[in-house]
């Protein structure tokens, strides 16, 4: 949508787009991937995005597969240029024995399934255990941790899946323990993510054992303002007094997962104390000693980062998780594919916020009018009206923008009628249904 964007306000271009989609809803991570108790950043994106889409020269075309129903070398041949912004479906992996005990999940498939993404709606994830372990201390792991111990009540006003508000009813989880391989000072999370734990009713935070040192620490000397913010916060937020607290979020830095242990299920994560050293060139790794612990635990999600995966018919960085390229141009051993980009996660990798896929885009889209400029696109050999009879054709359940509006409608009904801002269609064959309800009975008639 951001690289849509950049190309939609250059005044100077002649432009058409087709935004194609593989799921029938537009949005990726903003709709599947954003925290649903943070809707003020749905909000204010989805008005943007919102305002891109319904520009005449955009044609949103949900419900089709790159790979499935529409190769990358057709691409080529349809359009002057491609730009892939796939994003990250896989994750990374601890790589320790027991990883794949059922109970031992990735947080991307957790929060695919608490946001209702239709590939894990149905997802049957355990939360009969007192203790959850979050591996990491990014803003995946916080956000997982906040869902884990909030109010059932305060997420029956969010856009929450239905599957996961009825999961977490239920749930028995009364600690979620974070672990970080390195120290406090080197923590991953953000600020806002951190201070937001501040305001969870009855959970205490905690950090464990001497994991807090004081002011005077020696780590601190040459640390930046937002690391001394997050120190700050970390101290308040284990000082502040609880009287009988619901949860407990517990931090436990200078720890490494080591082994999963149980009998057909997860039940037990033994961990290893680390210390921090410095290599050759002066920098900070977590060294790991011989001081080990065994925790008791019915759920383990591990949080260490996002991976893009392989693409159909295009070449793929297996050390970095992202299709090759050259600043955005899609390149195979270094040698440029004419006219084929890429942009966001898949591109750099999975770092960075929301706003940073912005400035990803531009980069992309300068390249994309630099090789404009100088010839380097191919004109395409059919129009669009063709693209679009022969992708009707193969995929007769393709969603439009007034199809996509549709769900929209039905989904903000029904969260209006609860006191919620939408209640998530999450299942493909319902969000299908719901697009083509209204052109079905339209048809019909017809005849």
């Amino acid at each position: 949508m951001y690289a849509a964007q950049h190309l939609l306000e250059r005044s100077d271009l002649a432009v058409e787009i087709d935004l194609y989609e593989r799921l029938p809803t537009p949005w990726g991570l903003v709709r599947a991937g954003v925290a649903p108790d943070h809707p003020e950043k749905k909000l204010v994106i989805d008005r943007q995005f919102s305002f891109a889409l319904q520009d005449s020269r955009l044609r949103y075309l949900g419900n089709v597969e790159i790979g499935r129903d529409v190769r990358p070398a057709e691409l080529a041949e349809w359009y002057d240029a491609a730009i892939y912004a796939t994003g990250a479906a896989s994750d990374t992996r601890m790589g320790i024995p027991g990883e794949e005990l059922p109970g031992c999940w990735a947080a991307r498939e957790f929060v695919s399934f608490y946001n209702g993404h239709p590939d894990f709606a149905d997802l049957k994830i355990d939360l009969q255990s007192e203790r959850a372990i979050v591996v990491g201390n990014g803003n995946v792991a916080l956000d997982v941790a906040r869902i884990l111990t909030m109010p059932v009540a305060e997420l029956e006003r969010t856009d929450i899946s239905d599957q996961a508000l009825a999961a977490l009813r239920d749930s028995r989880v009364r600690e979620v323990v974070l672990l970080g391989r390195r120290g406090h000072l080197q923590g991953a999370f953000a600020n806002p993510e951190l201070e937001e734990l501040e305001h969870i009713p009855g959970v205490e935070v905690t950090a464990e054992g001497e994991d807090l040192p004081d002011d005077d620490d020696v780590m601190l000397d040459g640390a930046d303002w937002t690391t001394r913010r997050k120190l700050d916060t970390l101290k308040r937020l284990v000082r502040r007094p609880s009287s009988n607290p619901r949860k407990r979020i517990i931090f436990r830095f200078l720890s490494s997962p080591v082994e999963i242990v149980g009998n057909g299920r997860v039940e037990q994560l033994l961990v290893a104390r680390n210390r921090l050293e410095r290599d050759a060139g002066g920098r900070l790794f977590a060294a790991a000693t011989e001081e080990q612990e065994v925790l008791q635990a019915g759920l383990v999600l591990r949080a260490i980062g996002y991976r893009g995966d392989p693409f159909p018919g295009l070449p793929f960085d297996t050390r970095r998780g992202v299709i090759a390229n050259l600043g955005g141009r899609i390149a195979d051993d270094g040698k440029v594919w004419p006219g084929a980009y890429v942009t966001g996660w898949i591109k750099r990798g999975c770092r960075g916020i929301i706003g940073s896929n912005k400035r990803c885009a531009a980069e992309t889209v300068a390249a994309l009018l630099e090789d404009r400029a100088v010839g380097r696109l191919r004109a395409p050999e059919i129009g669009r009206d063709s693209v679009l009879a022969i992708l009707r054709d193969r995929q007769p359940e393709l969603v439009r923008l007034d199809g996509w509006r549709r769900i929209d409608h039905a989904e903000r009904s029904a969260g209006r009628e609860l006191g919620r801002p939408r209640r998530k269609l999450t299942r493909t064959g319902e969000l299908l249904a719901c697009a083509a309800a209204e052109q079905g009975l339209h048809q019909e008639s017809s005849r």
